[in-house]
């Protein structure tokens, strides 16, 4: 019976585990969040501590181009706990730090504007922001104190395929610096009880200084594209695409040299995530709705003293993504400091759109080409999010430039204040109205001065009568019509066969003849 009990115990613990854990993701008794049996805390620490080192140690290497070989470097250190002349002393346990091609993501940071010490007083002066939100791949995710950089946690075949990608990122990032792809400044792995804890650090998309009223997770597919009963009970849940399709189905409305501007963003990057057979991506998109926020601050403007910490304007945000140059960052006159891209909704409420592709690391390997064919049995192949990567790309462009951003004809470019969001939508709408009865006025005159210049010609020889045609001496030789204008400026064609003028009188004149001598 003792021993029953122990077993029954021990399922009932391991199923409540099961229920906590998703992927390499889990809770310990304690109720801290670990990873592969790891806990955050002594993930957090071991992190700051292998990126302070690796930064320091590239800092005695001289700056030169970047070589193919630089790709396929990985630089190894040992931290024991007790410490050693390289590494300090720290309160977990001995683990090996790794670090792959950190020749070429210094000059990726570099691209990016981000100077060393920079990146590493961000990412190690102060401890790391674990987020709960972390979504279902089972990875965990942290945000630096400054709100610039996002670390994830990534499985080895992501990890390895992003190692693939490194020499055609590389190349990407050389001809096209106006890209929505993921920026990446560092992939790192950390070998802790025989276990490889693979981290990448990458731009941070949604700055947390600015409050996201709407948040979507967008592939342009429509089967399960919805969000869970327990997504939908967070303060801020993460939305899909029958969502947007049902909440904004006039989707968000953008200027015209916005509108070009990303669509043509998207299509090069789409182009560049077929050729290395990349699929299942998503556009992140968050809203910040400027309106309501303005609402809200004067709703609790008695308790509003200090304001959050504004991002600094690195070469990782949307609208400088998508339209600035590397030079010109400095004259953007935006909304808002952090990036976010004007747009209206519906409403004609004022927007600030966020957005980049996230999840690049999923190649469309045999597993991903037998989960399409599943899907495809039990439903339309074409609606599924794993698909093959042309076709993927097309009906991503597609349903982004088509459904979610669309294109506002140029109404409301300037924003005149805080409070003035409907101003420019009455202008634009008066200037439609006075435009279309201008029209109106002018199509008026023109057609009273036709029927004037007309009538005096149609009525040379009978005032009280109005010809069919015109008078002889403006006929035209023998051709077999004659055109008459009318009031409205339409010409008519009459026949030359009708009686001239001559006739015309000896005819009337042969009427009132007989109308003088009337006949018994």
């Amino acid at each position: 019976r003792k021993l029953s009990s122990f077993r029954g115990n021990d399922r009932g613990f391991t199923s409540q585990a099961l229920k906590k854990t998703i992927g390499h993701r889990g809770i310990d008794p304690t109720g801290e969040t670990t990873y592969k049996k790891t806990t955050s805390s002594a993930l957090k620490d071991a992190i700051q501590l292998g990126i302070t080192h690796t930064i320091g140690s590239l800092s005695h290497k001289p700056e030169r181009d970047v070589l193919l070989q630089d790709f396929e470097v990985v630089e190894s250190i040992f931290f024991p706990s007790e410490g050693s002349n390289l590494t300090p002393g720290h309160h977990y346990g001995d683990f090996r730090f790794k670090t792959y091609a950190p020749i070429a993501f210094r000059y990726f940071r570099e691209m990016f504007g981000i100077r060393p010490d920079d990146y590493m007083y961000s990412l190690c002066n102060e401890p790391l922001i674990e987020l709960s939100n972390s979504g279902a791949s089972g990875s965990l995710f942290y945000v630096s104190r400054d709100d610039e950089y996002i670390i994830k946690t990534v499985q080895h075949k992501e990890a390895e395929f992003l190692q693939k990608l490194l020499p055609g990122y590389f190349m990407n990032l050389n001809q096209n610096k106006r890209t929505l792809l993921p920026k990446f400044y560092g992939l790192y792995c950390i070998q802790a009880g025989g276990k490889n804890i693979r981290i990448v650090v990458m731009n941070n998309l949604l700055p947390s200084a600015v409050r996201m009223h709407l948040k979507y997770d967008l592939k342009g597919s429509t089967y399960k594209r919805r969000a869970s009963p327990k997504e939908r009970e967070k303060a801020v849940p993460t939305y899909k695409d029958l969502d947007f399709m049902q909440d904004m189905a006039d989707g968000l409305l953008l200027d015209g040299d916005t509108y070009t501007a990303l669509c043509k963003t998207l299509q090069r990057d789409c182009l560049l995530l077929q050729s290395f057979k990349i699929m299942d991506y998503s556009l992140l998109v968050g809203i910040h709705n400027v309106d309501q926020a303005c609402q809200e601050q004067a709703n609790q403007e008695a308790g509003a003293g200090a304001k959050g910490q504004v991002q600094k304007a690195l070469y990782s945000t949307a609208i400088e993504a998508i339209q600035a140059e590397a030079g010109h960052m400095g004259s953007m006159d935006t909304e808002d400091k952090t990036g976010g891209i004007p747009a209206r909704n519906s409403k004609m409420e004022r927007l600030l759109v966020y957005i980049g592709i996230i999840d690049i690391l999923q190649s469309y390997r045999f597993v991903k080409k037998l989960e399409h064919s599943w899907k495809a049995l039990v439903h339309d192949g074409d609606t599924v999010s794993v698909h093959r990567p042309s076709f993927y790309a097309e009906r991503f462009q597609k349903f982004m430039c088509g459904t979610v951003f669309k294109k506002s004809g140029g109404m409301f470019v300037l924003y005149l204040s805080e409070h003035d969001s409907v101003i420019p939508v009455l202008l634009y709408r008066l200037k439609a109205f006075l435009s279309f009865l201008s029209y109106l006025i002018l199509s008026y005159l023109l057609s009273v001065n036709c029927f004037f210049v007309s009538y005096p010609v149609m009525l040379a020889d009978r005032p009280d009568l109005l010809p069919k045609t015109i008078p002889a001496s403006n006929a035209v030789g023998n051709t077999p019509e004659t055109i008459v204008s009318l009031s409205l400026g339409t010409p008519i064609f009459v026949p030359t066969s009708q009686p001239q003028p001559n006739s015309q009188r000896e005819a009337l004149n042969k009427q009132n003849q007989e109308e003088d001598n009337p006949k018994r």
